[in-house]
Formats: C-alpha cells, structure tokens, sequence
C-alpha cells in the first residue's frame, strides 16, 4: 500500500451449481491463499456462492436461504482477514431478488451492489429472475447486519488516499453507459467486476478490449473476475477468463483455469493521471454514498513488470513498430518546417556519434518526403582538439553513403585564434575549454545555413535536454530539434532499426551505423589520449539507461523521488547496487533543476512520446525552482 501500490486479485473458486456449503468452503480456500500471498482486494465471480447457472433454482427459498447461510460463513471466516473480498450471490429484497456483489471486510458486509443491466438476449435469461438495481432507501437486515442495498455506493479507503472502490458486474460493462463510468467520477480509482461470461469462439479477444478499453477511459484500474469450472455446461461452457488492467494497460491475465490471478495496481499513478488530465471530470454534486474502510498499511511486494527501459518496448516486433512511427513523426516534422520556410538546405552537424547520425537519418527520410535529393542536405564534420579517426571517419562514410553534401571544416585554428582574443589558456581544460569549441560549430552550421538558404538542424536528444547535457547557444541551439522529443536509450534502438534495415539494400551504410553504434557516447571536446576519446559521457553523468528510467517516472508520472528509487531496484535488480542507483538519482534531480534554464529557451522540434521538455507544450518549469525537498527525500534513504 505504501508508494500508492496494492495488491489485488480476480480469483474463480472452483464451484458446485447450487452448493452453497460447498462453494463457501471453495471461496474461503481462495481467500486465505490471497492473503498468503498480500493480496488486500479480493474480486470473485458473479452469483459464485450459488453458481450462475442455476436457472429456476434461483426462485427457491432453499436456495436463497443457502445462500445466505453460505454467506454468513465467508464472513465469520474473513473476522481475521484484513482484505477486502468482493463476491456475487442472489439477494432476496420486498418480494424482489437482485443479483449482487456483497463486498466484505472484517467480518462485516460494507454493501451489497446489485446489477444494473440484465441480459435478456442469446443465452442468457436474468430478467426471467432478477430485477435492476433500485432506487430509494435500502437499508434492511441481512446475514445478522443491517446493509445497504444499491449500485449508487463508493468505497474510500481511509488509510490510502487516492484509494476508491467501486463495483459493477458483467453486462453492465457492455452497456452503452456503464456505471463504472459515473463510479469513477464519484472518485472510484479501482473498479470491480464480477462476471459470468460464457466463452465462444473470438468472445476473449471482445472482453479483453473492454476491460483495458475502460480502464484506460476512466484512468482507473480495474479488476475482472469470471465464472469457471463447475458452472453447468448444459448449453454454454466458462472460462474463468480473469483480467487486471491499469490505465488500458493489461497487467495479467489468466484463462481456463481456477484460482487467482495476481497483480498490483498504482493508484498513485492513477491519481496523478487524473489530476494531470483536465478532461477527467469529478462530479462533486453526486449522488454517490461513501462507505469508507479501512486497511493496515503495508508495504507491497511488487510482481509486475517494470521494464528497465520504458521508452523501448521489450518486444522486437513492438519495438520495430515503435522505431518506424517516431521515424515518420519526426520527419513528418521536419518536412512541415522545411516547406513552410522555404529552405533550400537542411545543414547537420555530423559529428560520428549517435545523436547527429539520427538528426541526419530522420532528415534524410523528410527529404524522401518532399521528392527531393539527399544532396540538399549539408552535412558538415568539424573536426577539433578531442576528434578521433573513427568518429571523424565514420561522419564522413555516413554523409557519403546517404548522399549528402559533405563539408569538412576543421575549427581547431578558429577555436585558438578565439582563445587568445579572450586570454584562455591551451593547457585549461576547462569548461570554457570545452564550450568554446561547442559555439564555435554552431556559429559555422548558422553561418552555412545562411550561405545556402538552409535551415540548421537541432542533434540534441531529450535526456541530454532534461540533464541539461549541452552547451547553451551550442549545440543547445538549432533552428529546427528533431531529436529532442527522443531519450537517449530511444536513440540508439532507432539507429540501430535502421542499420538493420539497411543491411540488404546498402550493407556499407549498415556497416557504418553499426560502428557508430559501438562508439562511446561522447562530446569529444577534451584531447584524445593515444588517439582514444578521452571523455565518456556516461562516466561523467552517470548511466543514460538510468537517467531515462528516471526521466520517465519522475517527469511523466510526478512520482517521488522514494517511489523513483524504489521502481529502479526492482527494474534493474543486481545490475546496479543501491548506493549506485541513489547516487545517480541525486546527480538527475539536481541538474534537472539547475538546468531548466536552457529548456526555456529550446528551439521548435517535434514531440513524439508521452514525455516532452518543451516550455511551449508539456513543461513548464521556473528556472529558479529549487531542488532541496525532494534532494532531502533522497537523503533519508542512503
């Protein structure tokens, strides 16, 4: 529960139609193995104390009565449990039977929601017994307690904030207006949904869409559990087809099969969603009844998935599509701009190393675009005091083999000249060292662009951009940033989708990305030793597959720097140790807030994922806002 997190589960109890005893004793066994295994919410089947099918028997007062007496057993059972448990059942009301969820906790039934939509139609029957959900006062006795009877009800947990229950069953989520959807504006973060759903051929595919479909509208996450074996097979079979979504993500999933099916939801991040999104409407007038609970705080064991890198698909197929739609974005981009200007170039810096290969790549693409040749783009190398052979050479194969037109223009005596106009010493290496060599490339690509009508192309990637890795009014400044919606670990897996894509059709230009590919990320401005870069970027700010994890939970979702951290060690396991993932997380906190000032006043470029520095679209941030709350979060866990 700690860091917004909480187990749940969809269970389907193995039953008996019409069993009661039997079925308690099933759903009780179930029960006690979620919280074995720290599960805190409990979804099971539609009508599972009795079995859905039970047909005419749901007319009898035996069956009703075993029901209840079925009932009456879970609970005294779940006094110790600290969970709750959500299970379906008939419920006898005024000469009325209502199919219900009763939702439990602690030996007490908090409510009992009763179906909204009945299916009348293809094979199933419930208007022939049930009625819809009532309105007026419900309050009546039940199992010994006096509980309230409707669909209009909410359940907040008193001890996790952000934490709301709601519950629907089955059709209800067909429906063209599904009660799920006013439970979320009451404020319900989690959805339960008890069901039925017999299983025919394409039928999973259809309710899997549902289910992640209304999770992601309602920002919410939503458990769904379905009837299974035991269920009469008279005319229809069940498949215990158990889903857990999150935000139209599916978490888990399990199939023709009793038991639970286990994960955790992030109703932390459900909050921040809904508070971020401006469209998502909270209806502080309604009509909704609030029954709180309570549950111990705990912290959550985690068994979801957290990928090491969320900007990159893990699957290959994924991930190739992923790698041809940013393509085509930020050409498509690049190609708006260069029409609606009137450039006659597009100049690139091309410096051998990743980011300027990619700037040159997606130029390349909008130049297809616009039917025209690869040689209106200007790639020019500019060699100086850190250049080695192989990211020099490597430039100069790429702008070839793409057919661009090269220029090679070696600064070196430019940058001297302008270190004795200013009294900078040859032998300081210092940062002004370092930056002057950055402004003077930038000064010599501004100055070809206007030579040739042209447009200066931006190389700067979105990690470099939030470390605030790059030189302001160097290769800070572009006239057009193609990469600066792309992370560094995005990055390499596009060039790398490229090279791979090249390896028929032109195997000397794959050869090339693959060996730009294994150069060491570096801005090559102090001198080579032994003819090797000398300086690693990685070394000096730490690990970019990191700082990307970092990026993207701490800027797209706002968690806290302790949730961050905790996400990390269980993304990355034993690949980093804890003093190394902290020391790391403190270095991006504090140089994300120090170096705002360069991303309020970034050059135009395209967005093309969830997360975006732009001050004139996702970001807004004081250049003067101060790091020290969430740097002293990080310091209570060293």
């Amino acid at each position: 529960m700690r860091d917004g997190l909480i187990k749940v589960a969809a269970g389907t109890p193995r039953i008996r139609v019409g069993d009661c005893r039997y079925n308690a004793e099933q759903i009780f066994t179930l029960m006690r193995e979620a919280d074995k295994q720290g599960v805190r919410i409990l979804c099971l089947p539609e009508l599972c104390l009795t079995g859905y099918t039970c047909g005419d028997l749901f007319l009898q007062d035996t069956l009703l009565r075993g029901a209840e007496e079925g009932l009456a057993t879970v609970l005294e059972a779940t006094k110790n449990l600290d969970m709750v448990t959500v299970l379906g059942l008939p419920v006898r009301h005024q000469n009325k039977l209502y199919n219900c969820a009763a939702v439990l906790h602690e030996g007490e039934i908090l409510a009992l929601v009763p179906k909204t939509y009945l299916p009348n139609y293809g094979e199933f029957y419930e208007k022939r017994w049930f009625e819809s959900a009532p309105t007026g006062e419900r309050l009546f006795p039940f199992c010994g307690q006096e509980v309230y009877l409707g669909s209009d009800v909410v359940f907040p947990c008193n001890t996790m904030p952000g934490l709301t229950l709601g519950v629907e069953l089955c059709e209800d989520l067909w429906a063209s207006t599904p009660p799920s959807v006013a439970l979320a504006e009451a404020g319900a973060t989690v959805i339960l949904n008890l069901s039925a759903s017999d299983e025919l051929v394409g039928k999973a595919e259809y309710r899997r869409a549902l289910v992640t479909g209304q999770s992601a509208r309602l920002v919410c996450g939503y458990v769904y559990a379905d009837a299974g074996e035991g269920e009469s097979t008279t005319d229809v079979v069940f498949a215990g087809h158990n889903l857990i979504a999150e935000n139209g993500a599916l978490l888990a999933e399990r199939r023709f099969a009793t038991d639970l099916t286990v994960s955790e939801l992030d109703v932390g991040r459900l909050d921040y969603e809904r508070r971020r999104m401006t469209t998502f409407r909270t209806r502080l007038d309604n009509r909704m009844i609030a029954i709180p609970f309570d549950l111990e705080p705990t912290v959550t064991a985690l068994t979801r998935p957290i990928s090491a890198t969320p900007f990159v698909p893990e699957d290959a197929g994924d991930r190739s599509e992923r790698c041809n739609e940013i393509l085509c974005i930020a050409a498509l981009g690049l190609k708006k701009r260069l029409e609606h200007t009137g450039a006659r170039t597009a100049v690139v810096g091309l410096s051998g190393g990743l980011d300027s290969t990619l700037a040159v790549l997606i130029t390349g693409v909008a130049m297809k675009m616009l039917d025209r040749p690869a040689s209106d783009i200007i790639a020019v190398t500019m060699p100086c005091f850190g250049t080695t052979d192989r990211t020099r050479d490597n430039a100069v194969e790429l702008a070839q083999r793409l057919g661009a037109t090269l220029k090679r223009i070696d600064i070196g005596e430019a940058v001297k000249r302008h270190f004795k106009d200013i009294g900078q010493s040859m032998e300081n290496h210092d940062v002004t060292f370092e930056n002057g060599q950055a402004r003077e490339r930038t000064q010599v690509l501004m100055d070809i662009a206007n030579q040739t009508g042209g447009l200066v192309i931006g190389t700067g990637d979105l990690s470099e951009l939030a470390l605030g890795w790059c030189t302001y009014n160097g290769d800070h400044m572009s006239m057009y940033a193609v990469n600066a919606g792309i992370p560094k670990t995005l990055v390499r897996h596009l060039v790398s989708f490229i090279s791979g894509g090249k390896a028929q059709e032109d195997p000397a230009l794959s050869h090339v990305l693959s060996d730009i590919l294994d150069t060491p990320v570096s801005p090559e401005l102090l001198p080579a030793v032994d003819g090797r870069i000398a300086q690693k970027t990685e070394d000096l700010v730490g690990p970019y597959e990191l700082h990307d994890f970092y990026l993207y939970y701490a800027v797209r979702w706002g968690f806290p720097p302790r949730k961050v951290l905790r996400l990390a060690e269980q993304a990355f396991g034993r690949r980093y140790e804890r003093p190394v993932l902290l020391k790391w997380l403190n270095n991006f906190y504090r140089r994300f807030f120090a170096q705002q000032f360069k991303r309020s006043c970034l050059p135009d470029g395209p967005k093309v994922g969830s997360v975006a520095l732009s001050p004139r679209g996702d970001w807004r941030m004081p250049s003067d806002a101060v790091a020290a709350l969430w740097l002293e979060e990080l310091e209570g866990l060293e």
